[in-house]
């Protein structure tokens, strides 16, 4: 069974487009919001696709699933800057749901993805 590339990973791909999506609209801000509250939820976005990247990249499928762990208190950290923005006005209620829907499809396909770790970890030692 051939593994897939990074780059053929659905979940990264779809953490890779919700880091810029978040870029996108924290840019727009002023100064003082984007240098406070921007400044993290950007980090946090950012960091869901970093992380399943950098556990890609171990090759161990233990390391692999710790980077996923990471990745997916990454998404916790960024529902909880969505949400902070949104209160702070900053983010816009209908905009918030549908980044809050994101997360949600994110953290389940993450889910869903730390269990193949693991599934194709038990194949491969075996052999």
């Amino acid at each position: 069974m051939a593994s897939l590339t990074l780059d053929e990973i659905i979940v990264y791909q779809r953490a890779m487009q919700f880091g810029e999506r978040i870029y996108s609209i924290v840019i727009a801000w002023k100064y003082f919001s984007q240098t406070t509250i921007g400044k993290q939820l950007i980090e946090a976005s950012d960091s869901i696709a970093a992380n399943i990247s950098e556990g890609y990249g171990r090759y161990f499928f233990k390391e692999n699933r710790n980077f996923c762990f990471y990745a997916r208190g990454s998404l916790t950290e960024t529902k909880t800057w969505i949400i902070k923005a949104n209160n702070r006005k900053l983010i816009q209620e209908e905009e918030a749901k549908l980044l809050l829907s994101e997360i949600e499809i994110l953290h389940k396909m993450l889910n869903r993805y730390i269990k193949s770790i693991g599934r194709k970890s038990l194949v491969t030692s075996d052999q």
